[in-house]
């Protein structure tokens, strides 16, 4: 169900030396890092992401769900949206992100970013 997950973390540097030690200690480690980023899990395959955020941007999480087929992002995308959830993102490729990577995001009712992802 899950692909990944993202926090929102008030001081970065802690939360890496918190969730270094924590996930450590069940086999899991950094994996990926930039100024304002670290992601954690297994080796190459990161599934706990840290973000920095800055004073006034809602510190919710984000929750990336998989999905089978880009029109199950679509239908996530269409049907998240006519049940009161706010774009945050098309459905579409998101080759930043990986070459096959395709996705939709929505906010929840408590602002929330909820994701689709497949990579087909």
């Amino acid at each position: 169900m899950f692909d990944h997950i993202g926090l929102k973390v008030s001081d970065l540097a802690a939360s890496i030396t918190f969730y270094e030690a924590a996930l450590g200690a069940l086999g899991h480690g950094l994996a990926s890092s930039g100024d304002d980023y670290a992601g954690f899990g297994p080796d190459g395959a990161p599934a706990l992401w840290l973000h920095q955020y800055g004073k006034g941007i809602n510190a919710g999480a984000h929750v990336a769900l998989r999905a089978a087929d880009r029109e199950a992002v679509q239908r996530f995308h269409a049907q998240g949206l006519a049940a009161g959830g706010r774009d945050n993102g098309a459905p579409g490729p998101r080759p930043d992100y990986g070459a096959t990577y395709y996705a939709a995001f929505l906010l929840d009712p408590d602002g929330h970013n909820i994701e689709a992802v497949c990579f087909v």
